[in-house]
């Protein structure tokens, strides 16, 4: 049985309408004429709270009778549906008290703060989304008070699905159908509201739901055939890095999502610098997942009409750094090593004519520890303008010192050096 329906997302869009911004369906020219379709962007990134949880966590509380709301609501989250469920208890007046993971970007916590105003509490509890909504619920039952789930919940993902009401009624208006519409997934809400109301409305198109390559949550559920817990995510993708997708999100998400994909974070951190520089859009990695996932599928979607969700543009500015790098360790055009310098004067000069290619340049060079034999290994980074260049230096590498480590190839070395 269908937990919701299109009517059910009818009924939330008439609660809504008035509530939450119209966000633009925008043909994109620059991603059209890369990947050779029809794109356009369902700019959720524009929303009131700068993402679609807007949507779910205002009709999940307007939902609730106002007996469960005289204690007031408890809500967990990485920032987006506590951002939602601010906004909305500001604008009804009912107290709230958001948990968020300690890893939270300053950014959205900040954010959480403006939009809730007098009427929120934050609370900042344990390392992973999951730890932080256990301890929201064992709140929200000692306090008697009522828990918004940030995606298990038909009323929350009933909201979500609007967004996809809006957008296939734009599409629509230009006489247009979907071939394909990408979303991302975290714990599910978002998949599960728009598969729902896309499948009803237009049964050919193809639903695809995309996770990041660290937090691939639905994939296991489905590939166990019910949500499961996985044992450690990357938490880098915040906005969906959830360990275990809900129960109602899966049974949804298995009855009208077409596939699942996935997108290393790498390609994510490319995609927003991209969505940046050419288009002016600032995508949190979450946001950026959908638009992504084109670059696996450009093959199959040539001279199709597809639709991404930008799901959220919450991204904070101090992780622009780590974005780039990331960025460029996925294009391979920076790579780090450790290196056995000889500890005599010239050794790196040497290592810069003989070594270093004539486009290439230092960005970490550091003595890892100080040693009175006659070489000290270093850890080196190095920046090359173009990919091809990367094999003819890793030969010069090897000259120079064949027992050097590509730190790529070790993932925990490169995390504690780097």
């Amino acid at each position: 049985m269908t937990l919701i329906t299109k009517e059910s997302v009818e009924q939330a869009y008439e609660v809504l309408k008035e509530a939450v911004s119209h966000t633009p369906l925008q043909h994109d020219r620059y991603l059209s004429e890369k990947y050779q379709a029809n794109i356009y962007l369902k700019r959720e990134d524009l929303q009131k709270v700068r993402s679609f949880k807007l949507r779910g966590a205002y009709y999940a509380i307007k939902n609730r009778p106002s007996a469960e709301l005289a204690n007031g609501v408890v809500c967990a989250s990485a920032g987006n549906h506590a951002q939602g469920v601010a906004y909305t208890c500001n604008e009804i007046k009912v107290q709230a008290v958001i948990f968020m993971p300690t890893t939270t970007p300053a950014q959205k916590i900040s954010q959480v703060s403006f939009f809730g105003g007098d009427y929120v509490e934050i609370k900042l509890v344990g390392d992973t989304f999951d730890a932080s909504a256990q301890a929201a619920k064992d709140y929200a039952n000692e306090n008697q008070m009522a828990f918004i789930d940030p995606f298990d919940d038909v009323d929350i993902i009933a909201g979500q699905g609007t967004l996809a009401l809006e957008m296939m009624n734009d599409l629509a208006d230009k006489n247009l159908t979907a071939d394909y519409v990408l979303a991302a997934i975290g714990g599910g809400g978002l998949i599960s509201g728009v598969s729902t109301y896309v499948k009803s409305v237009s049964p050919d198109t193809k639903v695809i739901g995309v996770e990041p390559t660290g937090a691939p949550s639905m994939q296991a559920a489905f590939a166990t055939g019910h949500p499961v817990r996985l044992p450690r995510i990357d938490k880098f993708v915040d906005g969906a890095a959830v360990q275990e997708v809900g129960q109602h999100t899966f049974e949804i998400a298995k009855l009208f999502v077409d596939r699942l994909i996935s997108v290393d974070e790498g390609l994510v951190c490319s995609t927003i610098l991209d969505l940046y520089s050419k288009q002016a859009i600032v995508a949190e990695p979450a946001g950026a997942l959908s638009v992504a996932a084109l670059e696996l599928l450009k093959e199959e979607i040539k001279g199709k009409t597809v639709i991404c969700v930008i799901s959220g543009g919450n991204n904070d500015i101090n992780r622009m750094a780590e974005i780039e790098e990331r960025a460029l360790m996925y294009q391979g055009l920076i790579n780090y090593f450790v290196v056995n310098f000889p500890q005599r004067p010239g050794a790196l000069k040497e290592f810069v004519t003989e070594v270093l290619g004539p486009n290439d340049d230092i960005t970490l060079f550091e003595y890892t520890k100080k040693v009175n034999r006659g070489t000290g290994p270093v850890v080196l980074g190095v920046l090359s303008k173009q990919k091809e260049d990367v094999p003819g230096l890793l030969v010069r590498i090897e000259q120079f010192d064949p027992n050097f480590l590509k730190l790529s190839e070790h993932p925990t070395l490169h995390t504690l050096l780097v």
